[in-house]
Parts: C-alpha cells; sequence; structure tokens
C-alpha cells in the first residue's frame, strides 16, 4: 500500500489541471485528475483548480456537479484545497464586467476587479502569512506566482470559540487581497502553488503532511 495520501483533481473541463497534478507528486502525493464521485468523495484530500473566467469556471463546476462533490467533503470534514479561480468561487459572489455570478458561497463576500494601474496581475509576488498558517511554515520569505485580475478584498466570517479562526494570509497588487486563506478543511490559495518553483511545491507538501496528520 502506498503511503502517499490520496489527492483528487477535480475534472471538470478547467485548463492548467496536468501541472497541479505533476507538482502535488513531486509534493509527496499520488494525485489523479478525475471527475469521479466516488474517488473525489474517498480520497484523502481534494484539489479545486480553476483558470479563466469567475461565471465560466461555475458554470463548468455545475454542469459536472463538481459544486455537489466539494459541498458533501466539507460536510464531512474533509480536506479541500482551492486555486486560483478555484479559490474565487469559494465565496458568495463574483463581479465580472458589470455580470454577477453566485459562488459556492462557503465563504461570505465577493471577488471584484483589482485596482491596480497594470492588469492582469501577472508575475511573483510576496505574501504575509498569518501566524498560524500551516500552508506556508518554512515560507515566511517567499514569493509565489499569480495570474488573475480579481479578488476577495476582505474577509467578512464571523468565527467563535470554540472554532478556530482561520488563517489569512494577504499580499498587495494596487491593494491588499486575500492571497490564501486556511478555514478548517478548507484551504484555498490566490496564487498558483504549480507554478510557484520550488516554494510551491514546498506549500503542496504542508498540505499533504496536513492530509498524513487526519488519516492517521
Amino acid at each position: 500500500m502506498s503511503d502517499r495520501p490520496l489527492v483528487a483533481v477535480l475534472d471538470y473541463g478547467s485548463g492548467n489541471v496536468h501541472s497541479a497534478v505533476k507538482a502535488l507528486v513531486e509534493a509527496g502525493a499520488d494525485a489523479r485528475l478525475t471527475a469521479d464521485p466516488g474517488l473525489v468523495r474517498d480520497a484523502d484530500g481534494l484539489v479545486v483548480p480553476g483558470v479563466g473566467a469567475y461565471r465560466a469556471v461555475m458554470e463548468a463546476l455545475r454542469a459536472r456537479r463538481g459544486d455537489e462533490l466539494i459541498e458533501r467533503r466539507l460536510a464531512g470534514g474533509l480536506p479541500v484545497l482551492g486555486i486560483c479561480v478555484g479559490m474565487q468561487v469559494l465565496f458568495e459572489w463574483g463581479r465580472e464586467r458589470g455580470v454577477d455570478t453566485a459562488g459556492l458561497g462557503e465563504w461570505p463576500g465577493e471577488v471584484t476587479l483589482l485596482d491596480a494601474p497594470v492588469l492582469p496581475h501577472i508575475g511573483w509576488n510576496t505574501v504575509t502569512p498569518d501566524p498560524q498558517s500551516r500552508l506556508f511554515a518554512g515560507l515566511a520569505d517567499e514569493r509565489f506566482y499569480f495570474v488573475h485580475s480579481f479578488a476577495a478584498k476582505a474577509w467578512e466570517l464571523e468565527v467563535h470559540d470554540p472554532f478556530p479562526k482561520p488563517a489569512l494570509t494577504w499580499t498587495t497588487y494596487g491593494e491588499p487581497f486575500l492571497a490564501a486563506v486556511e478555514n478548517g478543511p478548507l484551504s484555498a490559495t490566490q496564487f498558483h502553488p504549480e507554478k510557484s518553483g520550488a516554494a510551491g511545491i514546498r506549500l503542496l507538501s504542508n498540505w499533504i503532511t496536513g492530509l498524513r496528520r487526519a488519516t492517521l
């Protein structure tokens, strides 16, 4: 039996998924690109990638019933990691070019256009990890690769004892926005760890280490 945690990468028609699978394997996972509901349900971890427009990603997710699969995993406390637009759709709303699109609603709030002199935001940027972050353990001074024009600029979820407070990691491009969130079994990054070199592999490895702890 493999000691590598099984990670399902949700195949719902999003592009740029093979690089995510490759990075997860390098980080220590048995990663499989799949739309099989049973595998998505039973995997140690689920990764939800996403590129392009918020509305298109939500339409593709719903067409493959990916929204239901994500909700069922989270209802059972099973780990999920969203990447780029896969993070954005976790919020209630995406507002793009005058069009409002309902998201998955796991977190309150909206994703809107960055107020920056040049868009999209493409390239390497530093982040300010939350002191309680597990994803960024050993990565306080690293840079990560971003490709986006929209972001979540506020955190509106109120968490009270005995539930732990989410770990919020911020960065700035034109204005501050959330670079990553760790909220119970649900984590997400606005940047692409699979394009972020050794730092991105280390971050994915940190997430996979959490999967190992959860299955012990």
